[in-house]
């Protein structure tokens, strides 16, 4: 049997596990980022919910007794500088804004207020939603300490005399954000280990579990294709339409199909030609032998033989070099088309010239042997789409059987019928007739009914026919019955 084989490969296995472990790495490192990232958005959701109402609170605590804004109009620094404090005391992250009704930020402690220094301002988009929402929603608004920037706030309004504006207050300020970046790097790479640790372990089991799974198939294609490397034709891949891999389980199927038919081929030409081989050496066999021994006899006789005996010598040595000639052409156009080095060349043209054509040329064999040779067709021309070379041949082999096997007196008729879509040539003699058990082998070769007799046709004129016939996708047909003559039938596409 051999050594064994592995089902499947090392490299495809690695190949294999290199491809899980980038995607359960991909995985995990997207995993941690959208955890990080949904973590902060619950973390920061929370602070908001929480500190909903400290703007309002603010306002109601701090500005009953003293106002945001001086007798002159300008802001209550001194006010907001001790609200910051109490605020800061509490939670250090708190940035308290002063704006008016248009969103410019008045006075925070956290700002540089200057001549120089440019107005911040924030959108109303975001305070009109939140006061609206009462706070309940998760909304984020400018930061104005980082422009572009977006933070967690509480607003809530104010009317002191004749000023109006928004307590604007970012719970999530600088100290907050400075914290909190410090943490989630902890957070992430304790979340990264852990998280990539514990999936690393479920990875492998899936990944085994997956790879099982993933290559079931492929296992039983590559099992199935080392048995039949080792010698089993039979061996196919089962219910390939039930299969991951159909396309490559239904090329194997029809690719080993294949291979078994041409396999079969082989080996049943190669049978025919050692049969074939034998046929024919015994055929060449008895020419060569009666040709050797009228040579030998001339040699050895010349000065005893009259001129009448060596012209009858000569004219047996000449009619045997001819059959042998005959034999040996006939075995190298058989082998050609068996072998299918000759493929006909089809076009149109007059089946019907052909066959005067041909009943004229064998009339004068016809002749010396009292035969009649009549052609019987219509006044119809008839064309047809075919070789006109190898139909030729076909009906040459056919009219030289038929003449040679019909006694003196007899008759061959070639007939020609048109069809709707074929033309059918038929060649009758009135011989003796093919026996009814030898009619179904009277187109192979060499076929021999029993160790000392050879059947009718045994040669190769008829299995030629049959070649020529099968080359244009056509059968030829015998209807023969004993002492009444043999006719032989094939059509051709009419043109």
């Amino acid at each position: 049997m051999g050594t064994s084989k592995k089902i499947v490969g090392n490299n495809l296995i690695k190949k294999l596990w290199l491809a899980f472990i980038l995607i359960i790495l991909l995985m995990g490192a997207c995993y941690i980022l959208i955890t990080g990232y949904f973590a902060n958005k619950y973390n920061e959701a929370t602070i908001q919910k929480v500190n909903a109402k400290v703007a309002s609170h603010l306002i109601e605590e701090k500005f009953q007794n003293a106002s945001p804004f001086l007798e002159d109009g300008n802001v209550n620094k001194p006010l907001f500088g001790d609200l910051m404090h109490d605020m800061m005391a509490v939670n250090r992250s708190i940035e308290v804004y002063l704006l008016d009704k248009a969103g410019s930020v008045l006075y925070s402690v956290v700002l540089k207020h200057g001549a120089n220094e440019p107005i911040k301002h924030v959108s109303l988009g975001p305070i009109n939603e939140f006061i609206k929402a009462d706070g309940e929603n998760y909304i984020l608004g400018d930061d104005p300490r980082n422009p572009g920037q977006q933070k967690i706030f509480s607003a809530a309004p104010f009317k002191s005399g004749d000023k109006e504006g928004y307590i604007y207050i970012i719970l999530a300020g600088k100290e907050f954000q400075t914290i909190s970046s410090g943490l989630l790097s902890q957070y992430f790479m304790k979340l990264g280990i852990g998280a990539t640790l514990l999936t690393m372990v479920f990875a492998a089991l899936l990944g085994l579990l997956s790879i099982w799974f993933l290559t079931k198939n492929l296992r039983v294609m590559i099992s199935t294709i080392n048995k039949f490397q080792e010698g089993d034709r039979t061996a196919r891949i089962k219910n390939p339409k039930g299969s991951d891999i159909e396309v490559f389980a239904n090329s194997f199927n029809d690719m080993a199909d294949t291979i078994v038919s041409n396999m079969d081929k082989i080996q049943s030409v190669d049978m025919l030609r050692r049969e074939l081989i034998a046929n024919v050496s015994h055929d060449l066999r008895t020419p060569l032998a009666i040709l050797k021994g009228y040579v030998e006899t001339l040699q050895i006789k010349k000065d005893t033989l009259t001129e009448r005996q060596k012209e009858e010598y000569l004219h047996i040595t000449h009619n045997n070099i001819d059959r042998l000639s005959k034999l040996i052409n006939q075995l190298f156009e058989y082998s050609k088309l068996e072998s299918e080095q000759i493929t006909p060349t089809k076009e149109p043209f007059s089946i019907t010239e052909l066959s005067f054509d041909l009943i004229e040329k064998f009339k004068v064999i016809a002749e010396k042997k009292q035969i009649t040779l009549v052609m019987d067709a219509s006044n119809e021309n008839n064309f047809v789409f075919a070789d006109v070379s190898m139909v030729e041949r076909a009906l040459q082999n056919i009219l030289e059987n038929a003449i040679k096997y019909t006694e003196p007196n007899g008759k061959v008729t070639l007939a020609i019928k048109k069809q709707s879509k074929n033309v059918e040539i038929n060649i009758t003699d009135t011989g003796a007739g093919i026996p009814i058990n030898e009619q179904p082998y009277i187109f192979d070769r060499y076929k021999q009914l029993d160790k000392s007799e050879k059947k009718r046709g045994a040669g190769l004129g008829l299995a030629i026919v049959k070649k020529i016939m099968e080359l244009h996708n056509t059968t030829i047909t015998v209807l023969s019955k004993p002492k009444e003559g043999s006719t032989f039938t094939f059509t051709l596409p009419v043109h």
